[in-house]
C-alpha cells in the first residue's frame, strides 16, 4: 500500500474512539438503572480494566510493528498457530455480535426521530439491515475513505457528549443519585455484573493494532491512538453517564428507550432531545462503520496464514477484503432479526454480553503474549510494572468472564467448540 493512501494519528485514533463510543454508552443507563450505585463501580473498573488492556495493545503493536490482524497476530506470534486460530473465531464471532447489537441500537435512537421505524418489527429489522449493508458497501472502498467517514462521524458524535459532560454538571440533581444509592445495596455480585456490562462499552480499544498495515509509521501512531483514545473514552464515559444519571431519576430511566435523548429533554426541551437522538444516531453509524471495517480484517489475516478458508484471504481492487466483510454482514444480520423476539432492551443486553465474553478470549491469549515478551525483555526499566500490568489485566479479564453469567458463558464456550472442526479441516487441507 502506497504511504499517501495510509491513515495518520487522527484518523488511527477516531478508529479507537468511534468504535468504543457506539451502542454501547448510549444504551447502557438504562440496564444499568437496575444496579443504583454499583453502576458507579462497575464505571471506574472496566475503565481501569480497559486503561490496561490499551497499554497492552500499545505495547504489542510497538515491538510486533509488522504484525496485521491485532489480538490475532500477536497471539500467533507469542502461543503459535492453534491458540492464534481460536482467537481469530472468537474474535471474530465477537465483531459481528457486536455489530448486531449496534444496528438494534441504532434503531432505537432512530425511532426517537422517525417513530414509524420502531412501530413494528419489521419495521426496525428492514431498517437495521438497510444501515448494515449500507457500511457493508462503504468498507469494499479504500480504508483512507474509510477513515474519512470514521473522523467525521466521531467528531460528531463526541461534541454532543463533550457539551453534556461538560454543561450537564450544572443541572445535575443530587437527589437523583441519592435514589440511585438507596435503589440497590452494593455488592460484589452487582459490581460485577455492572462491570461486565459496562466493559462492552470499551470492546475496541485494540482497534488501530488490526489493519496495521494501513497506518503510517504504525509502530508509534498504534500505540498513542490505543492509550490516548482509551483514556479520553473513559473519562468522557464516566463523566456524561453520571451526569444522565442525576438529571433522570431511576425508575424514569429503566422504561427510557433512548436515555441520553431524554436528558436533553430535562434540560433543553425537544430541540435538545432531537440533537442528542442525532447524536446517537451518528455514534452508532460510525461504529458500525468501524466494527464492519475490523469484521473483515480478522479472518483475511488468519487467511493469510492458511487459518481461515481461503475465500477470506480475497480481496478487491481497492485492497478490501470484501468476501470475509459480506460473510461477517449476513451473520450479524442473522443474530439481529433472531433476537428481535425480545424486546430492545433485553436483545441489546443478550448481545452484548455475548459479544463481550467472546472478544475476552483474543485479550487472554494477548495478556500472555504480553508476559512473555516482557518476560525476555530483561533489560526493560519498566519490566517489574509491565509485569503487574498483566497481572492486573488477567484478573480483570477473567472476572469479566464470571459476570457475563452462565447462559452467556454456556453459548459463548459452544460458539468456540464449534470453530475445532473447522480448524481440524482446514489444518487437512494444507496438509493435502
Amino acid at each position: 500500500m502506497k504511504a499517501q493512501d495510509k491513515i495518520g494519528f487522527w484518523p488511527a485514533t477516531s478508529l479507537v474512539v468511534g468504535n468504543m463510543i457506539g451502542s454501547g454508552v448510549f444504551l447502557l443507563p438504562v440496564t444499568l438503572a437496575f444496579y443504583g450505585l454499583n453502576s458507579v463501580f462497575g464505571w471506574l473498573f472496566s475503565a481501569f480494566g480497559a486503561i490496561l488492556l490499551s497499554i497492552i495493545f500499545g505495547y504489542l503493536s510497538k515491538y510486533l510493528k509488522n504484525s496485521e490482524g491485532g489480538p490475532y497476530a500477536f497471539t500467533v506470534f507469542g502461543l503459535g498457530r492453534f491458540p492464534g486460530y481460536l482467537v481469530a473465531w472468537g474474535y471474530w464471532i465477537s465483531i459481528w455480535s457486536t455489530n448486531a447489537a449496534i444496528a438494534v441500537a441504532l434503531v432505537s435512537y432512530l425511532s426517537v426521530i422517525f417513530p414509524i421505524v420502531g412501530a413494528s418489527a419489521l419495521n426496525s429489522i428492514v431498517t437495521g439491515l438497510a444501515f448494515v449493508w449500507f457500511f457493508t458497501w462503504i468498507n469494499t472502498k479504500q480504508i483512507k475513505t474509510i477513515g474519512i467517514v470514521q473522523l467525521l462521524t466521531t467528531v460528531l458524535k463526541v461534541a454532543p457528549l463533550i457539551f453534556l459532560a461538560i454543561v450537564g454538571i450544572f443541572y445535575i440533581d443530587l437527589s437523583n443519585l441519592e435514589m440511585w444509592a438507596a435503589d440497590a445495596s452494593v455488592s460484589f455480585e452487582s459490581i460485577t455484573a455492572a462491570t461486565t456490562l459496562t466493559f462492552f462499552a470499551f470492546l475496541g480499544m485494540e482497534s488501530a493494532t488490526i489493519p496495521s498495515k494501513g497506518i503510517a509509521n504504525a509502530e508509534k501512531i498504534i500505540k498513542k491512538a490505543t492509550i490516548y483514545g482509551t483514556i479520553f473514552t473513559a473519562a468522557l464515559y464516566i463523566t456524561s453517564f453520571l451526569v444522565v444519571s442525576c438529571v433522570i431519576p431511576p425508575e424514569a430511566l429503566k422504561n427510557s428507550n433512548a436515555p441520553f435523548a431524554d436528558t436533553a429533554n430535562e434540560l433543553w426541551g425537544g430541540a435538545g432531545k432531537m440533537i442528542f437522538a442525532w447524536g446517537a444516531v451518528i455514534a452508532t453509524l460510525g461504529a458500525l462503520n468501524g466494527w464492519i471495517l475490523i469484521q473483515g480484517r480478522i479472518p483475511y489475516s488468519a487467511a493469510k496464514d492458511n487459518l481461515f478458508p481461503k475465500i477470506f484471504g480475497k480481496v478487491n481492487k481497492n485492497d478490501s477484503p470484501v468476501i470475509g466483510i459480506i460473510i461477517s454482514s449476513i451473520l450479524a444480520s442473522a443474530l439481529m432479526m433472531f433476537n428481535y423476539s425480545k424486546s430492545l432492551v433485553d436483545a441489546f443486553s443478550f448481545m452484548m454480553k455475548l459479544s463481550t465474553l467472546s472478544v475476552l478470549t483474543p485479550y487472554l491469549f494477548s495478556i500472555a503474549t504480553f508476559w512473555i515478551m516482557v518476560k525476555k525483555d530483561k533489560k526493560s526499566v519498566k519490566n517489574k510494572a509491565n509485569v503487574l500490568v498483566a497481572l492486573l489485566a488477567f484478573i480483570f479479564s477473567i472476572w469479566v468472564i464470571i459476570g457475563c453469567g452462565q447462559e452467556v458463558v454456556f453459548y459463548g464456550f459452544i460458539l468456540l467448540m464449534i470453530g475445532i472442526p473447522f480448524y481440524i479441516y482446514i489444518n487437512n487441507s494444507n496438509d493435502d
